[in-house]
Parts: C-alpha cells; sequence; structure tokens
C-alpha cells in the first residue's frame, strides 16, 4: 500500500496514514482502507486496528482537487457511493478498530475516524465537517453517523457553522471517547488497544455484531439519499465556486444558484 503503512505490534495492527502534507483522503486512500481491512481480517495475529495519521494531522479531509475530475452529479454520487462502502465495511469489521486523532480530522477525515468503533483524541485536536463552506454536504455517511453521537441539534450547529470542536470539546459533546495532551495520544491508544487485544476475538466479534443493531433500516436510507444529495449539490454553481475557493485559498461566494 503507498498511503498506509501497516505494523503489526502485540496482536495491534497499526495503520498509520501517510499522504503528505495533510493525509487528504484521495479515492486511492480509500480503497486501500479497505485493502487494509481485507489484510487483516483473517490474520489471527490481529485482534484490533489502530488508525493514526503521520505529520501534523490525522486527515484534513477529502482530496478536493480530486473533485475537479468529476464531470457530474452522477459521478460524484458514485464517489460517495464507494466511500461509504468502505466505512460501512470498517464500522462493522469483525475486529475493533481504534482511531488516534491529532492535528485535524475534518470532512471525509472525521467521516473515516466517526466510522472506528473508538475515537481517542488530543486535547488541541480539531474535528469538524466544514463541506457546507465549500457548497457541498459530506457524502461518506457522515449526515447519518454525527446526529448519532452527538444528537441532531449538535450535529445541526457543526455542520451549519463549519465550525470545528477541539479534541476535549469533542468528548463533552459525545463524538470521542477520550482526550489526552498531544504526546501522550498515541501511547494511550496502544495501551487501550492492547488490552482490548487480550479479550476473546469470539467475543468481540459478537459485541460489535450487536453494536450494529443499533442501527436501523432508516440509517441506511438516509446513507442512500445522502450520496444521491451529494451529486445533485455537485451540480451547482455554489459547488464549482466553493471548490475553486478552496483551491484558490479564498473565501467562496456563493449566489444561491
Amino acid at each position: 500500500m503507498q498511503y498506509l503503512r501497516l505494523n503489526i505490534e502485540d496482536g495491534v495492527a497499526i495503520a498509520t496514514i501517510q499522504r503528505p502534507p495533510a493525509n487528504a483522503l484521495s479515492r486511492e486512500l480509500i480503497s486501500e482502507v479497505d485493502e487494509l481491512l481485507t489484510t487483516v481480517e483473517h490474520n489471527d495475529s490481529v485482534r484490533v486496528i489502530l488508525i493514526h495519521g503521520e505529520g501534523r494531522f490525522f486527515s484534513a479531509g477529502a482530496d478536493i482537487k480530486e473533485f475537479t475530475e468529476l464531470a457530474s452529479g452522477e459521478e460524484f454520487s458514485k464517489l460517495a457511493s464507494n466511500g461509504q462502502q468502505v466505512f460501512e465495511r470498517l464500522e462493522s469489521f469483525p475486529k475493533p478498530v481504534i482511531a488516534a486523532i491529532h492535528g485535524a480530522a475534518l470532512g471525509g477525515g472525521l467521516e473515516l475516524a466517526m466510522a472506528c468503533h473508538i475515537r481517542l483524541v488530543a486535547e488541541d485536536a480539531k474535528l469538524g465537517l466544514p463541506e457546507l463552506q465549500l457548497g457541498l454536504i459530506p457524502g461518506f455517511a457522515g449526515t447519518q453517523r454525527l446526529p448519532r453521537y452527538v444528537g441532531i441539534a449538535k450535529a445541526a450547529e457543526m455542520l451549519f457553522t463549519s465550525e470545528p470542536l477541539t479534541g476535549s470539546d469533542a468528548v463533552q459533546w459525545g463524538l470521542a471517547n477520550k482526550a489526552f495532551p498531544i504526546d501522550e495520544l498515541l501511547p494511550n491508544a496502544l495501551e487501550m488497544a492492547k488490552k482490548i487485544a487480550l479479550k476473546s476475538p469470539i467475543v468481540l466479534k459478537a459485541a460489535i455484531d450487536m453494536l450494529q443493531y443499533s442501527k436501523h433500516q432508516a440509517y441506511y436510507d438516509g446513507v442512500k439519499a445522502e450520496s444521491l444529495s451529494f451529486g445533485t449539490v455537485f451540480e451547482s454553481e455554489d459547488a464549482k465556486e466553493g471548490i475553486q475557493a478552496f483551491i484558490e485559498k479564498r473565501q467562496p461566494s456563493f449566489t444561491g444558484k
């Protein structure tokens, strides 16, 4: 894998995202997440997966420049649907998955983290879904997972304002499990992962299966609707303006068209 480095240590598969400078989620990187899961699923020496980012960020979001390569809303919806499938596989994966978040988990980066079973964060990390700032909406099931963690009102605040939470606030809001000073994040994440790895893989899988029952059909209906809406908004002039403004590092000027 080009963008994921894998090390196995004491029953823990440590997957390091390494796509500098911001560990942006390209289509290839999302595909490698799927490949990672295939690699470790039937490896009996792996009991837990720990995902973290190399450098300054966990992942600062999707690769916006790739969006300019898509010609239609249908292609945009397909991009969203493919990402949703990988992240759904991650959330229902039979082995526990922990995200250790430092720097920033924004947009697709936060959607990746929300698909993990446990989120540990640096106190000063930034977690958010800023897609509306680009004239878009989240596309990797972010609109469906976020309310499950923080409630509809707080999810609306995060989406509408595009403002991120700190790691400490994310714990208070229910989006993350625990916050640590940044130099203590990875050691504590590894300690937790190794503690979980001592459990029976049979009962861990059973527990994950039971947690999936907390979903209901409306969730999956919402995920499908999100990918379709993702493609619809892509075709607006505001989306093109938002993407271009991001690339040009300026404030977008939306016209409602």
